[in-house]
């Protein structure tokens, strides 16, 4: 019998299954835009981060009751540092030198939310730690602090209850308005290494006893993955780790998804998002002679593919990818 070298995390099916007809919003930390985006390059129905990237529970919670809301931001929402207009809602991708630009982008994201909240039936939410800043002047608490120097704000762990309180409250509102949204809960593996080696220990336990109540609370409708888990001891290893040995590899995000796919998934979506990643192939090949009759012929037949998605799943856009597919036999 061949020994195994790892440490397998065992992921049971969950009672539900997303399909391409199920809405579905990430928010949360950077590891909720590695699995947003799978799903967005596969054509699921997903909205990602409209806030940015929000790392505390406080800040995510913040950022989901203005999604619910619609509430537009205003000019007194903005500060300005250093010759850029930010909101400390919001992540430094929203950051402009104007203004009126900042405060544009920053209320179309909303709106766009705010209208797919209305049909959104799954929730993937990723905290990645318990300590919250508080900016010291305005008295609240931010979901980046855009290099403003740090002595302007104060920083503070949450506990355990802080965040099983904010957030059962929170979800009590939410599902009395959706009884059928479906939560599911993860913690980031990426280290916050700014906490030290025992700071960041204590923050992710935090998280993890806080969710496990929250998911002990609401059996039916909140659900916990465990990517920090497979990091941890399925991947322990740091091979599976970006160059800054903080951040997880493509290789470790790929093992999460299809863990993550083959256990929240319905099976016929499982098959299509696997044709659809033959076309995302297809589009990756570089060819040694894009002029031959053979690369010609498989354009041809990745087309050929796409259509035949497309007649089955109408809503996937392929614009994109069929552009790439003719510029390279023009």
């Amino acid at each position: 019998m061949e020994k195994s070298f790892t440490t397998p995390v065992h992921v049971d099916n969950y009672p539900f299954e997303i399909n391409y007809s199920s809405p579905t919003l990430f928010i949360g930390s950077c590891f909720a835009e590695s699995i947003g985006d799978k799903m967005l390059e596969r054509k699921f129905p997903v909205l990602i981060n409209p806030f940015g990237v929000v790392y505390n529970p406080l800040s995510v919670a913040l950022g989901l009751k203005r999604i619910i809301s619609g509430q537009p931001f205003v000019e007194d929402d903005l500060n300005t540092y250093n010759n850029l207009w930010f909101s400390f809602y919001h992540h430094t991708s929203f950051s402009s030198s104007n203004q009126e630009d900042c405060l544009k982008r920053i209320n179309v994201s909303l709106r766009q939310a705010h209208n797919f909240w209305r049909e959104t039936e799954f929730l993937a939410i990723t905290f990645g730690t318990a300590r919250v800043y508080h900016h010291k002047k305005m008295g609240i608490p931010v979901a980046n602090c855009h290099k403003i120097p740090a002595r302007e704000f104060k920083h503070s762990l949450l506990s355990v209850s802080e965040i099983v309180n904010l957030w059962s409250d929170l979800l009590e509102s939410i599902l009395k308005a959706k009884k059928n949204l479906k939560v599911i809960l993860t913690i980031s593996p990426i280290r916050h290494w700014k906490d030290g080696p025992v700071g960041n220990q204590v923050s992710k336990s935090t998280l993890i006893l806080a969710v496990s109540q929250l998911v002990e609370k609401f059996p039916e409708n909140v659900f916990y993955f465990p990517s920090y888990e497979i990091v941890m001891d399925e991947l322990r290893d740091y091979r599976f780790y970006a160059d800054d040995m903080l951040h997880i590899s493509s290789r470790a995000i790929d093992h999460i998804w299809n863990k993550f796919r083959n256990t929240t998934i319905a099976n016929d979506a499982q098959r299509t998002s696997l044709k659809v990643e033959e076309i995302l192939a297809a589009i990756n090949h570089r060819p040694f002679n894009p002029k031959s009759k053979e690369f010609i012929s498989f354009v041809e037949n990745t087309l050929e593919k796409i259509n035949n998605l497309k007649r089955d799943n109408p809503s996937f856009n392929f614009s994109h990818e069929i552009n790439v597919l003719q510029e390279n036999i023009l």
